[in-house]
């Protein structure tokens, strides 16, 4: 149902406005190509946006604490770089998937930021998000 609202908000509003920002979180929308078709794929997600560096985007694979991880996460996993909209700008990020230390800095982040991702991680079982840093190229 979310989504469906997105991409209905996104429609009318012509990509300025979505669902999140509505409710007054941080959305971006990213496009990036399918792993395995190389098509570009759009999708608007929640981010973490660090308040220092204004050029870096953090991006959690919750999926809404579902049991699998969101398509978009193998396709940005997959890619050196990817395009977001973000404030009526769009430009292109370098990706970089985070592990170990890296991974459990943002992590500790992201739940600062946004708690529900605590809750989300409780009703994905034994599945570890994927988290990806992105940087304007």
């Amino acid at each position: 149902m979310v989504v469906l609202l997105e991409r209905t908000t996104r429609r009318l509003t012509h990509g300025r406005m979505g669902v999140l920002d509505l409710a007054g979180l941080p959305s971006l929308e990213l496009t990036v190509a399918g792993w395995r078709t190389g098509q570009p794929r759009t999708v608007s997600l929640l981010y973490v946006p660090d308040l220092i560096d204004r050029k870096i985007f953090l991006l959690i694979g919750s999926n809404w604490g579902q049991a699998r991880h969101p398509s978009w996460s193998a396709n940005l996993g997959a890619a050196d770089h990817a395009e977001l909209h973000v404030d009526g700008e769009r430009f292109t990020v370098n990706v970089r998937a985070l592990e170990g230390v890296d991974r459990e800095r943002a992590w500790q982040r992201a739940v600062a930021f946004w708690p529900g991702y605590v809750m989300e991680q409780r009703l994905a079982g034994n599945r570890t998000f994927r988290l990806f840093e992105l940087t304007r190229a």
